[in-house]
């Protein structure tokens, strides 16, 4: 299985909301979920900070940044699962 990468920080209520509506995808894809968490570097919180949620594969450029529903998760897992 290959990892999907979701940016994310504790007590994020969007984030958990994004795990509810892509969990249920992962296994189709034969992927599995790594939660990063940004607030362990300045760097990632200059990068998503205002913008998570974020969906990123690790050998894609494309992301998927928050408000994002199932279908938009779909299509995002489409394109990076190749």
């Amino acid at each position: 299985m290959k990892p999907v990468y979701l940016y994310s920080t504790l007590g994020c209520h969007l984030c958990e909301m994004a795990k509810e509506i892509v969990s249920p995808l992962l296994n189709h894809y034969s992927l599995y979920l790594e939660e990063i968490e940004i607030a362990e570097s300045d760097e990632l919180v200059e990068r998503y900070g205002v913008r998570i949620p974020v969906l990123k594969s690790p050998h894609h450029l494309d992301e998927l940044g928050w408000p994002f529903d199932a279908s938009q998760a779909q299509a995002f897992l489409d394109r990076i699962a190749i």
